[in-house]
């Protein structure tokens, strides 16, 4: 398990490969498809990303007291940004992003260049995800945007997932997809040979 603070700089995102179990610590902001949005339409993104995490969340707030908690925090599938994400990335400096099911070769490409990594979170574990949350630090178009797609600061301690796009080129996606196709060319060719003997 790897240690990672945040913000960080771009040396710690490129030590890091594709695999690589990653513990969270420090600041992570939520962004879905309005902020991408808005960002995409000239609306400035939040500078606190500079080195920070995205994270393709709609979190569940709860007012506490005078200020908000965290009851769910599971990942977003991430595919819907990849139209706005390698400009995101390039305009913000944010170095790590945090989703489900990973994006696309656009996007892996501006993840090169810029150095910044897709970590996969754990989908279906909302609420161990909300744990690690020790604090929301603030929160951008709450009334624009709604609790959902709002842009939530938050201060987390051991969020884990797992690198699987790394800022050097390698995606455990592409990997999967390369050994199920030789996988399948064998099968499809085990098969045509039973039928043919």
């Amino acid at each position: 398990m790897k240690i990672l603070r945040l913000p960080c700089d771009e040396r710690d995102v490129r030590s890091l490969k594709a695999g690589d179990a990653v513990e969270i610590h420090g600041l992570v902001v939520t962004g879905r498809d309005a902020l991408h949005k808005f960002f995409a339409d000239g609306g400035a993104a939040p500078r606190e990303l500079k080195g920070a995490a995205l994270y393709h969340c709609g979190p569940v707030a709860v007012r506490d007291g005078g200020g908000w908690r965290i009851a769910a925090a599971g990942p977003t599938t991430s595919v819907r940004e990849n139209v706005y994400e390698p400009r995101f990335i390039a305009g913000t400096g944010v170095r790590v992003i945090i989703g489900k099911g990973g994006m696309d070769d656009a996007t892996h490409e501006a993840m090169k260049r810029c150095g910044c990594v897709y970590v996969q979170a754990v989908g279906g574990a909302a609420a161990l995800a909300a744990s690690c949350v020790k604090k929301v630090l603030k929160v951008d178009h709450l009334d624009d945007f709604g609790a959902a797609e709002a842009c939530w600061h938050l201060d987390v301690a051991g969020l884990r997932g797992v690198v699987a796009m790394d800022a050097n080129g390698g995606s455990l996606f592409r990997e999967v997809r390369t050994k199920s196709a030789a996988r399948m060319a064998r099968l499809l060719k085990g098969a045509a040979a039973w039928k043919n003997s």
